[in-house]
């Protein structure tokens, strides 16, 4: 992962008069997927984890509820991206290759 970007940050959105935040955390197991992968596929991956933490209800984010185990699945290209929301928590658990992670 790049350095100037903490494995914790927080992402604000303004809207109207309404400002609402979302916290993003990844475990080791999911920064480590970050650094492993290739640079360009690494920022589609991070990209597409804020745009779904900005704007949750989009229809285009491709996110689906798992079965058989909490939590959904992100879909970003071949990559996916496990999660679970608690409140204004996005915990990001494991980011792996379509096959390999469920």
């Amino acid at each position: 992962m790049e350095s100037d970007e903490p494995f914790l940050f927080a992402i604000y959105l303004h809207h109207a008069n309404i400002v609402c935040m979302f916290t993003i955390t990844y475990s080791k197991q999911a920064a480590r997927a970050l650094t492993r992968m290739p640079a360009n596929e690494r920022k589609r991956v991070r990209g597409k984890i804020r745009e779904y933490a900005t704007n949750p209800d989009q229809q285009a984010n491709n996110v689906k509820k798992l079965q058989g185990r909490e939590g959904y699945r992100l879909r970003v290209g071949n990559w996916r991206v496990i999660f679970t929301q608690d409140g204004r928590v996005m915990a990001i658990h494991e980011i792996g290759a379509r096959g390999g992670v469920y």
